[in-house]
């Protein structure tokens, strides 16, 4: 094997001198709420919520892409309509087709 092992890698733009750009924690700037604890707990309902939670994290990264000019305001509904069918569609999977 040749070339640049993992730890031969140098610091990336904007990290301190010494630093690995591998070993920078790459972080949701959204991270899940913690487990379900509704009364009603299932694991149905338990998928569903984490379901809701990746929908509501992949809206505010669309709505940041289109605050910052990378999606038009069209593109950006489109893609959260299509999330929100997406997410309709665990609802009826999850919870409305569970006994």
């Amino acid at each position: 094997m040749t070339g640049a092992s993992v730890n031969d890698a140098s610091p990336g733009p904007g990290l301190p001198e010494g630093a690995r750009a591998d070993a920078v924690p790459v972080h949701s700037p959204m991270p899940g709420q913690g487990s379900y604890r509704g009364s009603d707990w299932s694991p149905q309902r338990l998928v569903f919520h984490r379901n809701l939670e990746s929908f509501a994290e992949q809206v505010g990264l669309i709505v940041g892409l289109q605050s910052n000019g990378k999606l038009s305001q069209e593109q950006a509904y489109a893609q959260i309509r299509s999330l929100w069918k997406q997410l309709g569609r665990s609802k009826d999977a999850l919870i409305d087709g569970s006994p």
